[in-house]
């Protein structure tokens, strides 16, 4: 997806911050290939104080803030340290999962190359807590919330607990096809079946933190396109409803 400008992806703004609903496919940061606007690009263009509080990975939509100046950046970098900022994200996983709060405390190792795996010896400290928010056939939509921040963290504690998200190939996942969920589907004739979605979903649903003053900034962010048509052939043909 190529974007040009961050006026479109705004959903909450004030003097100090900006919180964006971040399409996926769009770095958070800096890519080799110039031809490609990353977020930190975005956010620069449109007001030229501006960093990004945190990241996302490229494949992941929703909730990014985006600080208008250094005070609002040390505001939040402090509040990230201190794990006191409040993320939920929603996750489309194979499986039916019956999470009630249920604290995932595995620790995570990153190595040079970036593979992230779970090592109980090198591992730091990783904690995500999951609650299932509806189940279909063979899969599970979860609320994640992770009180660390590591690199790939949900994506595998759920695939440690043997539920790995939808087209997350790298920790397991399958993508899913329409043919796979649907009785009696018929393909077209010369037609190739495609996936449901094509990337990892995973969505950054809720972010909340405190601002400068002490007052709460919070947005939510719908889902995109992609995942608002998951959603609706998983519960359109799953027998449970």
């Amino acid at each position: 997806m190529k974007v040009r400008s961050l006026d479109q992806f705004i959903v909450f703004e004030n003097e100090n911050y900006i919180i964006i609903n971040k399409p996926y496919s769009v770095a958070s940061l800096h890519e080799r290939d110039v031809s490609r606007m990353s977020i930190q690009e975005l956010a620069v263009a449109y007001h030229a104080d501006a960093q990004l509080c945190h990241r996302l990975d490229k494949e992941t939509s929703g909730a990014l803030a985006i600080a208008k100046n250094p005070d609002a950046y040390r505001n939040t970098s402090g509040q990230f340290a201190k794990r006191k900022v409040d993320k939920k994200y929603h996750a489309f996983v194979e499986g039916i999962a019956e999470f009630k709060d249920t604290i995932c405390n595995l620790p995570i190792a990153t190595t040079a190359s970036n593979h992230v795996r779970i090592d109980k010896q090198e591992g730091k400290e990783s904690t995500t807590i999951f609650s299932t928010l509806e189940t279909f056939d063979r899969h599970t939509l979860v609320a994640c919330k992770p009180l660390t921040g590591r690199m790939h963290q949900i994506r595998v504690h759920l695939a440690s607990l043997r539920f790995p998200i939808i087209a997350d190939e790298q920790y397991g996942g399958h993508y899913l096809y329409l043919s796979q969920i649907k009785a009696k589907y018929k393909l077209g004739k010369y037609k190739v079946e495609q996936p449901l979605i094509s990337r990892v979903a995973l969505h950054a649903y809720q972010l909340s933190f405190k601002d400068i003053n002490g007052e709460e900034v919070s947005a939510t962010c719908p889902y995109p396109k992609d995942l608002r048509a998951l959603k609706n052939q998983l519960e359109k043909n799953s027998k449970r409803r």
